[in-house]
C-alpha cells in the first residue's frame, strides 16, 4: 500500500498579491515570429507587429524584435517570450523563425539552434526530429499558411532559439531524452501560472465556491483538455464542480472534505495518475517524479510477459508505459488497475469522507481509456 505524501512548494514559490499575470507559449511566440518573417519575405516589408491565432480561434497581437531579409528567398524574425507570472525558464528567449522557399509545395518544419532533439520514445514525438509540439506545429502552419499558398509554393520553416541549450538545462529535458535545447510548447497558447502557491489557493477557493453553492461532488482536472473531456463524460453536473487542479490534488481534497462534499472524481492522463497511484498528493516536478516501478507493478498484475514488465519499469515517461501497455494490448486493464489505485489513495487520503472515482483519458483528453465507474462516471 502506498504511502501518503503531499510534499510542500518549494520556498522560492510564495503566494503573490493580486492576480497573476497569463503569458505566452513557447509555440504561440514562434507562430508569431514564423507569421512575421513569411510577411517579410512574401512582401519584402520589415513586420513591427503580427497577429497569430490560438487554438481556440481568438487572435493576439506581438510585438516583432528583429524582422530582415537575409539574403533573396529567405528571411527571419524574431519575438521574445512574454511567460506573464509563470516561473518559467523561458521567459525572455528570443523565439527565432527562418522562413526560405523550397521547390516542392507544403511547409517542411525544422528545429535549429536551441530547439532540442527527441532521443527517446515517450513523448508522442518523432525520435530524431525536433522537440516542437503537436499543437504548435499546428499554430505555425497556420500562422505561414495564412500568408503563403503552400498549395502552389513550398516554404522551409526554421525555429530556434539562441540560448535554448543553456535554458534547458534548467528543465527536466535532458532526463527525458531531449537534446540540446528547449521544446517547444504549449496547448492552449496562453501560459497561465500554475505552478505556484497562488494557484493552489485558487483550486482550495474553487473547490470552496463549489461546496458554498451546495455541491457535493467535485471533479479535479490537471488541465483544460482533461476539463473539457471531464464536462463531456459527466454532463450532469454543473460547470462549477469541474476544477484544473494542476498539481495540487491534495489540497482541493482536503478542501472538499472541509466543505462537507461527498464524492470525489479525478479525471486525468496517465502522468498524474501515475504519481497519484505512488501516495503523491502534490505532484509539482520539483517534489516528485513519475515512479515507473508503479506501472511496472501494473504491467504484470494483468499477466503481462516478464519482458514487457521490465520494458515499462525502464520506461523514459509515463507516456511511454502507455505506449508499452497499448502495444502489448492490456492498455485498458493496466490503465483500470492505476484508477482503481488512484481512487484508493483518495479515499485513504480523505479517510474514506469522500468516495472516489477515477478515469483515465487519453493525450487529446477526449478519450476514455479506463474507469472505475460509480454513482457518476460510466
Amino acid at each position: 500500500m502506498a504511502e501518503l505524501r503531499e510534499p510542500d512548494l518549494p520556498r522560492t514559490m510564495k503566494v503573490r498579491q493580486g492576480p497573476l499575470r497569463s503569458g505566452w507559449t513557447t509555440g504561440t511566440c514562434a507562430s508569431a515570429a514564423a507569421r512575421a518573417a513569411a510577411l517579410m519575405l512574401v512582401g519584402g516589408e520589415p513586420q513591427q507587429q503580427v497577429d497569430v491565432a490560438l487554438p481556440s480561434g481568438n487572435r493576439v497581437g506581438f510585438a516583432v524584435e528583429r524582422c530582415e531579409l537575409l539574403r533573396p528567398g529567405r528571411a527571419e524574425a524574431v519575438v521574445v517570450k512574454d511567460a506573464g507570472d509563470d516561473p518559467d525558464v523561458t521567459h525572455g528567449a528570443h523565439l527565432t523563425a527562418t522562413v526560405a522557399w523550397r521547390e516542392e509545395p507544403g511547409i517542411e518544419l525544422h528545429g535549429g539552434v536551441g530547439v532540442g532533439v527527441v532521443t527517446k520514445p515517450g513523448l508522442g514525438l518523432e525520435v530524431g526530429g525536433p522537440a516542437i509540439n503537436p499543437v504548435p506545429r499546428a499554430m505555425i502552419t497556420q500562422a505561414v499558411g495564412e500568408v503563403v499558398d503552400v498549395a502552389t509554393r513550398g516554404v522551409d520553416v526554421t525555429i530556434s532559439v539562441p540560448d535554448g541549450e543553456i535554458r534547458a538545462r534548467k528543465t527536466t529535458n535532458a532526463k527525458l531524452g531531449i537534446l540540446g535545447g528547449i521544446s517547444i510548447l504549449g496547448t492552449t497558447g496562453i501560459v497561465r501560472p500554475f505552478s505556484t502557491a497562488s494557484w493552489r489557493a485558487s483550486v482550495e477557493q474553487a473547490v470552496s465556491v463549489a461546496a458554498a453553492q451546495g455541491e457535493t461532488a467535485i471533479v479535479l482536472c490537471t488541465g483544460g483538455r482533461t476539463e473539457k473531456g471531464a464536462m463531456a463524460l459527466i454532463p450532469s453536473l454543473p460547470d462549477v464542480c469541474f476544477v484544473e487542479v494542476g498539481d495540487f490534488t491534495g489540497a482541493a481534497l482536503r478542501r472538499a472534505v472541509e466543505g462537507g462534499m461527498e464524492r470525489a472524481v479525478f479525471v486525468g492522463m496517465v502522468g498524474k495518475l501515475t504519481k497519484l497511484a505512488a501516495g503523491v498528493l502534490m505532484t509539482h516536478y520539483t517534489r516528485s517524479k513519475v515512479d515507473t516501478n508503479v506501472l511496472a507493478e501494473i504491467t504484470a498484475e494483468v499477466g503481462t510477459p516478464a519482458e514487457v514488465v521490465a520494458a515499462v519499469a525502464a520506461a523514459n515517461t509515463a507516456r511511454h508505459a502507455y505506449e508499452l501497455w497499448d502495444a502489448a494490448g492490456v492498455l485498458a486493464p493496466a490503465g483500470l488497475l492505476l484508477c482503481e489505485r488512484v481512487a484508493d489513495v483518495m479515499t485513504r487520503f480523505s479517510e474514506g469522507r469522500l468516495a472516489s472515482e477515477v478515469a483515465m483519458v487519453d493525450f487529446t483528453g477526449r478519450a476514455v481509456i479506463a474507469s472505475t465507474g460509480g454513482v457518476l462516471l460510466p
